[in-house]
């Protein structure tokens, strides 16, 4: 990974995109910094401590400017909101499913429309989080105005707009994909403050220096064993072998070649885990707006307590184990995203179609519609194994949370976020490196 990046910032077109980037992503740091006028923060930290203790992986999604209160406090949320419902919409709207299809410029409509959804979101969210301020006793300096509510309203839908623009202006100039790379940055910097939690409790406070090495050993071989298992599940493939006929074209004979199809056990990516976690917070956020917070009484308490992660797996409180329910939904709700995700990026009829024009079949396997079923069925065999995969890799972290009664923000969606997003970026990167140097042998 180092020396990929060593010798990118060798080429200047290279070097360039990855300066930009950095000074994007700075400028998104120094917002999140900023605070919103009209809300008193520290008893804002007050009272979200009282709800919430812990806002878990909201606060990593806003890299801890919701807590502060910042003008990026909404920050992409409201992005990833109108991505999953555009996606959704993409099934049960025809004029959607047409535009998706419709290549490069169905795409940019649909980007389009999913900007304005956006807004609509941040607008609606602002309104819902100023009201919600405002009908709690001492978080907005001046009491519920229609000047704070417009202050408020105005700075948070500023600030989502800007970084949902910062995030394009990544990808169009910079290295990966913008909206990935704001998400890594605003994970990455909740780091320190869960590494000194964890150092406190387990390192420092450990009964000898002897505990405390061991202590930080655990901690480092579970932090690598998730990496490298994440690693595994990212990079594992199914690849399906494609033989072209020969046929005479012109004076010469072409095709007898055999190529394969890539693909991958965990073809959705991250996006499951993001889909998932979100829809499951976002119940718990708007309640809390309204005065209702999770509690062990009463039923939309008790659903709320259910939906959050860090409720679960308590095997000290065994008299609690029973909210563990919430682990069932998150598991479907990542089955579910997985095939639908990869529904949408993966089309087998369109592949074997493809291959069909070419020349190309499966060995064994009839082109046309045999080929097709063919591969959905081998497609939702592997996908299911990466589902289980993510399962896996998501659970583990909540499970040794709920042992130890400890609460940090690197769980396992946050590092299968940034390993996914980072070796992303790298094969982007490597691409970038591989084509200018066939550009440089054909120039000479």
């Amino acid at each position: 990974m180092f020396k990929t990046i060593r010798n990118a910032f060798k080429v200047k077109e290279i070097r360039m995109k990855l300066l930009y980037t950095f000074g994007v992503l700075l400028i998104v740091r120094l917002g999140c910094q900023l605070p919103v006028p009209g809300i008193n923060q520290e008893y804002f930290k007050y009272w979200l401590d009282t709800q919430f203790g812990d806002l878990g992986f909201l606060n990593t999604l806003t890299g801890g400017s919701f807590e502060q209160m910042s003008i990026f406090a909404l920050n992409i949320t409201p992005y990833i909101t109108a991505s999953i419902i555009m996606q959704l919409l993409t099934i049960a709207i025809p004029k959607l499913e047409e535009m998706q299809k419709d290549g490069e410029s169905g795409r940019r409509q649909i980007e389009k429309i999913t900007r304005f959804v956006t807004i609509g979101l941040a607008v609606l969210e602002s309104v819902m989080m100023s009201i919600g301020f405002g009908n709690t006793n001492g978080v907005l300096s001046g009491g519920l105005t229609f000047t704070n509510v417009v202050t408020i309203t105005a700075s948070f839908t500023a600030g989502a707009a800007y970084m949902m623009w910062l995030g394009e202006r990544i990808t169009e100039n910079g290295i990966g994909n913008g909206i990935s790379i704001v998400l890594l940055i605003n994970i990455v910097a909740d780091f320190p403050n869960s590494i000194a939690a964890l150092s406190t409790k387990y390192v420092r406070g450990a009964s000898s220096v002897g505990i405390g090495i061991v202590a930080a050993l655990i901690i480092l071989a579970i932090l690598v064993g998730l990496v490298v298992l994440i690693v595994i599940l990212q990079d594992a493939e199914r690849r399906i072998s494609v033989q072209y006929a020969q046929k005479v074209q012109g004076r010469r004979l072409v095709g007898g070649q055999s190529s394969f199809i890539p693909l991958k056990v965990n073809t959705a990516g991250v996006m499951p885990v993001i889909f998932a976690v979100s829809i499951m917070q976002f119940p718990i956020i708007v309640s809390s707006f309204f005065g209702v917070k999770p509690a062990r009484a009463y039923f939309w308490p008790k659903v709320l307590y259910m939906l959050n992660q860090g409720n679960w797996f308590n095997v000290k409180d065994w008299g609690e184990f029973k909210y563990t329910v919430g682990v069932i939904l998150y598991l479907v709700l990542l089955v579910f995203f997985a095939y639908f995700y990869t529904s949408i990026t993966f089309n087998p009829n369109e592949v074997s179609q493809n291959m069909k024009k070419q020349g190309g079949f499966i060995p064994g396997i009839r082109p046309g519609r045999p080929t097709t079923e063919y591969l959905t069925k081998v497609l939702n065999y592997i996908v299911l194994i990466g589902a289980i995969g993510l399962a896996i890799v998501a659970l583990l972290p909540l499970i040794l949370c709920g042992i130890f009664s400890v609460q940090v923000s690197f769980g396992a969606t946050s590092i299968i976020i940034i390993v996914g997003v980072v070796l992303e970026t790298l094969n982007q990167i490597e691409s970038m490196m591989l084509v200018r140097h066939y550009k440089g042998f054909l120039n000479d």
